[in-house]
């Protein structure tokens, strides 16, 4: 899926959710998208754990 794409399905859900459950809705929806976003981005092979975890002189590299 574009890039495109989904960023309009995940501000459609966001107003949606916005609209009808309010503010607090809005927030966790918000939280929980962010939440997927990672677990995808770790499913997918993107990022891994240690890459968060490096000690300082690693990352000069």
């Amino acid at each position: 899926m574009n890039m495109a794409v989904f960023g309009m399905i995940a501000g459609m859900a966001l107003g949606f959710a916005g609209y009808f459950g309010g503010f607090g809705a809005f927030l966790v929806v918000a939280a929980l998208g962010a939440v997927g976003f990672v677990v995808g981005r770790f499913v997918e092979g993107d990022w891994e754990l240690g890459d968060f975890f490096h000690t300082r002189e690693n990352r000069r590299r």
